[in-house]
């Protein structure tokens, strides 16, 4: 029996172009068409997320997407979705986005089920596709922003519909990962060059000379003549210009907007991307052995080495992150359709979120991480730092490093970083010395072996703590969908919104994260 089961939008983000939020809800009741269904706890099995496609409405003809990733949860299955960079994709992202067009529906092959007094109880199914829908049915659901879903439900097939619950902007690790966006690719302008015969009529002399053989029959002479008639005409008529006449002269606007802030998320990107964070709760503890058992060699009948295992809690603290945007309603249904004030509102506005939530994993592998030997601002520094805090993050952690995230100051140091006859140690084409690659036209490359981030909300110098080595393992990152929270001002005809999520981070092996320490 194919079923189709609605849940809810988390969040839906049009930078990082993903769409997030939980799939299917476990033990709760849904009044389908086909009537009353419940989903038991780890009912549907899900395969390869990346065969699992995001449509449309259902409609086989019309893919948006595919999974990204899930989690199993207590109450239901979370899942976030690439969309693709089609026309229907963008669309479905800007209709997601406005709350237009935002519930989630799964199409799942039920194998086993039963049918009880009062609902059909779902033990067994897997998933065939998850859908973006219009009109949510799931009772539960809350919206906040972006969340509703339809469902249908078919014996032969029968379709279900259902509703969604919770709403968000970017799925923040979403995530973010971190995917950047393409810019468009410019025209290319040919010009063409015009240039006018060389006139042999030079002064006023040789225009009369010339105006008297064209009178006696000269047609050529005639023709250069009548030339500078013309352009003695074109002249006069320059007197006419935009300068008198700026009503003819209407101001062109382009429809992209510049916004110079940047919106990445290197570090959290090199540290293995943000966790799923908890639904309650304000601490995170992880559970962390201070004190390791012992095994030695024991002579026959001797008494085995015994040292008890000591343990305890290293806690993250949830954080808030959020901006405030007041405008009018006017602004908003008045503004240009292209570029809309409100778009362009909110993407600055999640730029802003990610460069906040960024720099605060940097403050914390700063606190937390271990400083390694001191070294010089060059290239052989660089070298030295590698040689001497990879093998330290491998023997803190037990396991290799693989990031190398570095300020602009660094990033600018390993593209002009030359050998002894000045060939380029890092280059992204022809490398002379195989170092790994390093341009201005990427901020990811590779250095020495280990995935290069740049960073541009790390130290603008070459100082202390102006690039790390990280074991992704070594720090905690968890992180809530980006939330839209917007309230009317009726006394003023204005409109709140603001923007705001959660984050925790903590250092959980110091050794695993180490820092640059100049000279």
């Amino acid at each position: 029996m194919l079923l189709t089961f609605s849940s809810s939008v988390e969040s839906a983000d049009t930078e990082r172009r993903v769409i997030a939020g939980k799939i299917v809800p476990y033990e709760v009741v849904g009044n389908t068409s086909a009537g009353p269904v419940v989903f038991a706890k780890d009912s549907i099995d899900i395969g390869d997320p990346g065969k699992i496609k995001m449509l449309m409405q259902h409609k086989a003809d019309k893919p948006i997407g595919r999974m990204q990733k899930f989690q199993k949860a207590e109450d239901g299955i979370y899942a976030s979705f690439k969309i693709s960079a089609s026309m229907q994709g963008s669309d479905a992202l800007i209709l997601a986005s406005e709350a237009l067009v935002d519930g989630l529906s799964v199409g799942v092959e039920v194998s086993g089920s039963k049918q009880t007094k009062d609902y059909l109880y779902v033990t067994k199914a897997t998933l065939k596709e998850v859908s973006l829908v219009e009109t949510p049915a799931f009772a539960e659901a809350n919206v906040t922003k972006v969340a509703a879903s339809e469902s249908e439900t078919d014996s032969t097939p029968t379709t279900t519909e259902s509703e969604a619950i919770l709403d968000t902007t970017p799925e923040p690790t979403v995530t973010p990962a971190e995917v950047a966006p393409v810019e468009a690719a410019r025209p290319t302008i040919s010009a063409a060059i015009y240039s006018e015969p060389r006139t042999p009529i030079n002064s006023q002399a040789k225009y009369l000379q010339y105006a008297v053989k064209a009178q006696l029959g000269d047609h050529e002479a005639g023709l250069w003549v009548r030339g500078e008639d013309a352009k003695a005409l074109k002249i006069k008529a320059a007197d006419d210009s935009f300068t008198t006449n700026p009503a003819f002269s209407p101001v062109s606007y382009a429809t992209t907007v510049v916004d110079t802030l940047i919106g990445s998320r290197p570090t959290i990107e090199a540290c293995g991307g943000a966790k799923v964070i908890p639904n309650s709760g304000m601490t995170i503890s992880h559970p962390k052995i201070t004190t390791s058992g012992t095994v030695a060699e024991t002579a026959e009948g001797g008494a085995p080495s015994e040292t008890g295992i000591v343990s305890a809690y290293v806690n993250a603290t949830v954080k808030k992150y959020a901006g405030l945007q007041r405008y009018s309603v006017e602004l908003l249904e008045r503004s240009s359709d292209n570029p809309a004030f409100f778009q362009a509102m909110l993407d600055n506005m999640t730029r802003a979120y990610n460069k906040a939530t960024d720099a605060a994993v940097i403050a914390e592998i700063v606190s937390g991480g271990t400083l390694a030997s001191t070294q010089a601002a060059t290239y052989l520094g660089v070298q030295a730092f590698i040689a001497q805090a990879g093998p330290a993050a491998y023997l803190a952690t037990g396991e290799l490093a693989s990031g190398y995230i570095a300020g602009t100051s660094q990033w600018s140091l390993l593209i002009g970083a030359k050998d002894t006859t000045d060939r380029p140690i890092f280059t992204a084409t022809n490398p002379y010395n195989a170092a790994g690659s390093s341009s201005p036209t990427s901020i990811r490359g590779n250095i020495l072996g280990l995935d290069l981030y740049v960073d541009a909300n790390m130290v603008s110098t070459t100082i202390d703590d102006s690039a790390f080595i990280v074991v992704p393992s070594a720090i905690a990152i968890y992180e809530s969908p980006v939330l839209r929270l917007s309230t009317n001002v009726p006394t003023s005809g204005e409109i709140e919104l603001m923007l705001y999520g959660y984050l925790a981070t903590k250092t959980l092996v110091s050794g695993g994260l180490q820092k640059y320490n100049l000279t």
